[in-house]
């Protein structure tokens, strides 16, 4: 039987990653650590492991940014609104000053719980017919990302598959979806394409 929170079985982690992207500003590893713990939790990740040195599997390690820069991913289990459950990873991206923390599921897993997944984002149905799945996982993942920054404010958060910074949410086209702090609390604009 193929499970998709199993964390040993290489298939879960296959396929790329489906992403929340938090945008949290300036290099700070305090601020990443709130973050980071922040999103833990509101995501209701479980467990927290490092990859082992040997590359043997993975070992419990302490939910933290020491934990982040010495592991590189961090990774657990989460619970899908659909109440299945999938592993899930985080990393931090500090890139010219700039951090970006991430909360991954891997599209192998999502597939597992899901069919309408399927090949995405790379066969026929990955356009705007795979919106009838991406929809309720943006809405929830953007969810997760405004009770973070109640919390923890950041600059912007972005939802989709593998997204790199602002590439691809210019304009009226959209494949993924974006929040951005506003005076009325978080706009979100969902992917459209």
């Amino acid at each position: 039987m193929r499970i998709a929170d199993d964390m040993n079985d290489d298939e879960n982690w296959t396929g790329g990653f489906y992403e929340l992207c938090l945008v949290l500003g300036a290099a700070d590893d305090a601020n990443v650590d709130r973050a980071l713990s922040c999103l833990w939790r509101v995501a209701d990740v479980q467990g927290c492991h490092g990859l082992r040195g040997d590359g043997t599997g993975f070992a419990a390690v302490d939910l933290g940014v020491a934990a982040l820069h010495e592991h590189g991913h961090l990774r657990g289990t989460l619970t899908l609104p659909s109440g299945a459950r999938v592993v899930c990873g985080g990393f931090l991206s500090r890139y010219e000053g700039l951090d970006t923390l991430e909360l991954y599921l891997p599209l192998g897993a999502l597939a597992r719980v899901d069919r309408r997944i399927g090949g995405y984002p790379f066969d026929e149905s990955s356009g705007v017919e795979s919106l009838t799945w991406r929809s309720a996982l943006d809405r929830w993942l953007a969810d997760i990302a405004i009770a973070v920054y109640g919390e923890v404010p950041y600059h912007r958060a972005l939802i989709g598959f593998e997204i790199d910074e602002d590439h691809g949410i210019s304009g009226d086209q959209r494949y993924a979806a974006v929040l951005r702090p506003s005076p009325d609390g978080m706009e979100y604009r969902p992917a459209n394409t």
